[in-house]
């Protein structure tokens, strides 16, 4: 079976949904932010603070890169991700590409550290900004996309788990 990999913006859930996905489907784990946490030894916020946007984004695309192929894996994106083509051409050959959508709305309500949570972002920026920058990016790279407004975690995973099954 292909590999389930989750893009959309901070906060809407890839990380959480990414988790009970893969204990649902007995998949396993992968979450690219922790591994550039992991082969930077650096938070996200600290490497966008101190390197800035455009090396955050280059750390970032080499840690997707370098997600071996494997299958029957979760893998949970930063929502940054999508400016990296080779990076996303990377994810698309080995999984099937999930955008999980929500309206900005719901997304201000989830968002309440926007300039410490680790978003790729420039320091001027909204989160209209950033969510106006990346929506046709997300809707690119998708293969299927997952509108999650008003569903708890447990009915997304459902909807994606069906979905898998039928491909």
């Amino acid at each position: 079976m292909k590999n389930i990999v989750l893009i959309g913006m901070p906060g809407v859930g890839k990380s959480t949904i990414g988790v009970l996905l893969a204990k649902t489907l007995g998949f396993s784990f992968v979450d690219t932010d922790l591994i550039i946490q992991q082969n930077t030894g650096r938070l996200l916020q600290e490497i966008i603070d101190a390197d800035g946007l455009d090396a955050f984004c280059i750390i970032e695309e080499r840690a997707i890169c370098s997600v071996e192929a494997q299958e029957n894996a979760v893998i949970a994106t930063g929502g940054s991700a999508v400016y990296s083509r080779d990076a996303m051409l990377h994810l698309k050959k080995y999984g099937t590409v999930y955008y999980l959508s929500l309206p900005m709305d719901e997304l201000k309500k989830r968002l309440s550290n926007i300039r410490t949570r680790g978003i790729a972002m420039r320091p001027d920026d909204t989160i209209e900004d950033v969510f106006r920058r990346r929506i046709e990016l997300y809707d690119e790279y998708s293969d299927i996309v997952v509108d999650c407004s008003e569903k708890t975690a447990e009915q997304t995973v459902e909807e994606i788990s069906g979905y898998h099954i039928l491909l």
